[in-house]
């Protein structure tokens, strides 16, 4: 059987793609760095590791860091990516620095071709897909906060990914039935290894014909691909 691990939620949707932007964005206030909604919430010794890995891209100049996180997003584009991807996650740590010193906003680096700035933070969209995308929209990978609202998702595509977030969720549900005030049947961990195989197949739609989809209305997307409070891991989901 496998072990379910504590709960953890997504906050979090749109613009869709015009002109390319060539040189640098529209200048604003930012807010403060938002975490990811795909971050687990950190236990203080995993936040103290987190920081020393942000180190290393907090010690860029601003030129510097806006220099590699253009070159990343460049290699970023026409494809979709696991949240889990080596890759995404050392950008990630990027995002966070360059949110906290408005790298965007300064306009500090030339974007690539086909991002647009995200309403959320001016930083160029990259909208991540998650199951909350019925409730809160896609997420902004440099922010963590909506970049594309529910309303404003593609029309072709509203339907179909609000109808997958709503099978995931009943999915998802099981792990909390418990808290939920639910009272639990004597076969739970069986009810429990179901939901956890059905969520590998629910996410693995997701990765694999939904963010997909995306692309054509977005440069790259990303996907998430683990669920904690189920137990299933990325190595869980084999794409094809």
């Amino acid at each position: 059987m496998r072990w379910r691990l504590g709960h953890w939620r997504e906050s979090t949707g749109n613009t869709a793609l015009g002109q390319a932007v060539p040189v640098c964005l529209s200048l604003g206030q930012a807010e403060s760095y938002t975490a990811t909604p795909m971050s687990r919430d950190l236990e203080p010794k995993f936040d103290h590791l987190w920081k020393e890995y942000t180190g290393v891209f907090m010690a860029m100049d601003d030129l510097t860091l806006a220099r590699w996180m253009a070159q990343t997003l460049g290699q970023f584009a026409g494809r979709v990516w696991r949240l889990s991807h080596p890759l995404l996650l050392t950008y990630e740590l990027a995002a966070r620095a360059a949110h906290d010193r408005q790298i965007w906003l300064k306009g500090m680096g030339i974007v690539p071709a086909d991002y647009i700035p995200a309403e959320c933070c001016r930083a160029p969209l990259f909208p991540v897909l998650s199951r909350d995308v019925a409730e809160v929209g896609l997420v902004c990978k440099h922010c963590g906060e909506a970049c594309v609202h529910p309303e404003d998702l593609p029309v072709e595509m509203k339907s179909s990914l609000i109808e997958w977030a709503e099978k995931y969720e009943k999915v998802h549900a099981v792990a909390h039935w418990e808290e939920d005030g639910i009272k639990l049947p004597h076969d739970y961990d069986r009810q429990l290894e179901k939901a956890a195989i059905k969520a590998e197949k629910y996410l693995l739609e997701n990765g694999d014909k939904l963010a997909l989809d995306l692309l054509d209305y977005y440069p790259a997307v990303a996907w998430e691909d683990q669920d904690e409070c189920l137990a299933v891991r990325p190595e869980d989901l084999c794409v094809k």
